[in-house]
Parts: C-alpha cells; sequence; structure tokens
C-alpha cells in the first residue's frame, strides 16, 4: 500500500534557537494514466484514491461518457493505473495519442478555450436548480476543513468536497493538486453512476482556474464555490454555460462572479 504522508528529518530555527527534529510532509509521486493498456495521461498526485482519479479524469476530459464503458480499473503498480473498456468503439483512440496529456498543477495543458470544452459536450446546467440559502454558502468552508485528516497532519494539501443543497458534506478527496482532489472526488461520484450532480455544491480549498470549472461542467454541477480567487477565465466560462460561481469563501463573506440567482 502506498503511503500518502512521509516523516522528513528538519531543522527547526526560531527566533532565538535552532533543533533537529521530525516533519510529516504529503507525498507527490508521478501516476501514469491508461486507457485500455494505452498511455493517456501523467499527472503528479498524493497516492490514494488513484482509480477514482483515473475514472475522474477520463469522464472530465470527455474521453468516457459512461461508468459502462469501463469493465474494471487495475490496482495502482508502480505508479502506473489501467482502465479497461467494455468496449474499445466510441473511443477516439487518435486524439488521445495526438494529446499525451502532462500535468502537475494545471489540468490538460492547451485545453484552455470555451470552444474546446463546448465541443466536449458538457450536460446542460438546469437553470433553477439548486437554490441555495446564503448561509449555507458561509458554513461550507467549515465542514471542508473539519474533515482534511490529511492537512491537518501536514499543512499540504488542497481539497475538494461534494456537499448536498442544504450543505451537508456527501464525500471529501484531499491531494497535492487540487485539479487531482477534484478529479478523485467525481471519479467517486461517476463510478457510483451518480452524474450528473445537478443539486449540488463543488467547494474546493484554493483559487479556481479554467480546468476546476470544465471538470465541474462535465459532472453537472451547477455551484461551484472556493475559499480563494477565480481566474479571469473561470469566471468567462462560468457567466457563459450560466453556473453559480463563488469565491473568497471565508470569514463569513463571498464574492458572487455567475449566477447569482441560484443563492437566496
Amino acid at each position: 500500500m502506498q503511503r500518502n504522508i512521509l516523516t522528513v528529518p528538519i531543522r527547526k530555527i526560531g527566533d532565538a534557537s535552532a533543533s533537529s527534529e521530525q516533519d510529516l510532509v504529503a507525498v507527490e509521486e508521478p501516476l501514469e494514466i491508461r486507457l485500455a493498456g494505452r498511455n493517456v495521461a501523467i499527472t503528479m498526485r498524493t497516492p490514494g484514491n488513484d482509480e477514482e482519479l483515473a475514472a475522474g479524469f477520463l469522464c472530465t476530459e470527455g474521453i468516457l461518457r459512461n461508468p459502462s464503458q469501463i469493465t474494471g480499473i487495475s490496482e495502482p503498480e508502480r505508479n502506473i493505473v489501467d482502465v479497461l473498456l467494455a468496449d474499445e468503439t466510441g473511443v477516439d483512440f487518435e486524439r488521445l495519442e495526438r494529446h499525451f496529456y502532462v500535468s502537475s498543477s494545471c489540468g490538460v495543458c492547451g485545453k484552455a478555450s470555451i470552444g474546446a470544452l463546448e465541443a466536449t459536450g458538457c450536460p446542460a446546467l438546469i437553470r433553477n436548480l439548486p437554490v441555495i440559502p446564503s448561509s449555507v454558502i458561509h458554513g461550507l468552508p467549515g465542514e471542508l476543513r473539519s474533515r482534511q485528516a490529511v492537512f491537518d497532519r501536514t499543512g499540504g494539501l488542497h481539497a475538494a468536497a461534494l456537499f448536498d443543497s442544504s450543505g451537508r458534506l456527501l464525500n471529501l478527496r484531499e491531494d497535492v493538486g487540487r485539479h487531482n482532489a477534484v478529479d478523485k472526488l467525481i471519479g467517486a461520484a461517476f463510478l457510483g453512476d451518480s452524474l450528473p450532480l445537478n443539486d449540488h455544491i463543488l467547494l474546493v480549498s484554493g483559487r479556481v482556474s479554467f480546468e476546476l470549472v470544465q471538470k465541474a461542467l462535465m459532472a453537472g454541477i451547477a455551484v461551484l464555490a472556493a475559499v480563494g480567487a477565480p481566474s479571469s477565465l473561470a469566471v468567462e466560462v462560468a457567466l457563459r454555460f450560466g453556473m453559480t460561481l463563488a469565491g473568497f469563501v471565508r470569514e463569513g463573506r463571498y464574492n458572487v462572479y455567475s449566477g447569482d440567482w441560484r443563492l437566496r
């Protein structure tokens, strides 16, 4: 079993003293995602929930559309995971060969365009679902923070959490990469045949990039909230697709950049 935390020796420096101690750090290692034996992507991630990460990546990039396409996912071995297919028809392997995805923290390189996102066939968001009381949004960061087990020990991970429309935390994943945390979370729902997540809220612990909006849209999530700031392209995409996007959700306040009609 791969570890997600390592103990390392450190020299701790204070104002007037120094000492040799041990510290805990989050593990970061590459994962190669294969589809029917073919290389698709390499991502730097924290080991754990690798099958969900692979499935979530293939779902949010529009490569797979239904969990019934998957017959099995290999146990991660030597940082490689292979997603096995029931039928290879309908999978554009030529496109995958042209675009071998290498990612450390930014999602799929070169895909930051609204046109490319539209071409993937995102599920249509329901305009008036869900309707969220403002008090629910205020309470999300505290719920997320209370469940960040690995962050509590290392201070070095991003988190993504899925809530229902009443603010009840349903699932949470942590990773050194914010996009990996989201893929793990959506991958769990995809493998459980629970997409689209029309009546749910996604909260991320950091900033919101285009890639995170893309992944939320592919899962049918209409409300995306973040403790940090959104990028300009994240706001543009949220406006284009009618997503509710909230940033700086902390300390009893937040900014709404798009889709304020879902909040009351």
